[in-house]
């Protein structure tokens, strides 16, 4: 199962954009505090119209937290971090992280609009760190445009499983 995880997001309307596109794809969202806003927000809840209610969303009180949690079960997660310093194209992730044989969740991780993911996170996981291609004029491209970006190609290339 394909997890979306956003690390400290700072933007209501692109955490919306993602609640959203995760609910439309039966993806779980995990938002790790602190958040620039609340969830009851009204620019996060209108981004995400009336899916709310199907989104299956979890909040973790820091990273240590959503490191527990995402260890149940198993040594360490399976994590693909997102950032305009990785070396690895996001496409490779279904060839790096997704096996058939392997059954463990994969969590996409996001870092905050404006200052990305903290080295210290990016650390630890090597040259497993994916990007984006885009022109070099550009910082970044936006965070929702980008989930749906990447997940949508993991999802088609485990043929969009359960959706239509």
């Amino acid at each position: 199962m394909i997890h979306v995880v956003l690390y400290e997001p700072e933007i209501p309307p692109n955490t919306g954009n993602v609640a959203r596109t995760c609910a439309a794809t039966d993806t779980p969202l995990h938002l790790i505090e602190p958040l620039g806003f609340s969830i009851s927000d009204r620019q996060v809840r209108r981004a995400g119209l009336d899916y709310w209610d199907k989104l299956d969303l979890h909040v973790h009180s820091d990273w240590d937290a959503f490191l527990r949690y995402s260890t149940v079960g198993r040594e360490t997660p399976v994590i693909a971090p997102l950032s305009t310093r990785g070396s690895r194209l996001y496409t490779a992730i279904s060839t790096d992280l997704m096996q058939p044989d392997n059954r463990d969740p994969l969590y996409l991780l996001f870092g905050p609009e404006t200052r990305g993911l903290p080295a210290t996170i990016l650390g630890l996981c090597g040259d497993r760190v994916y990007r984006v291609p885009m022109s070099t004029e550009f910082r970044s491209l936006n965070l929702s445009n980008t989930v749906a970006l990447v997940l949508y190609n993991l999802l088609e290339s485990r043929g969009f499983p359960g959706l239509v």
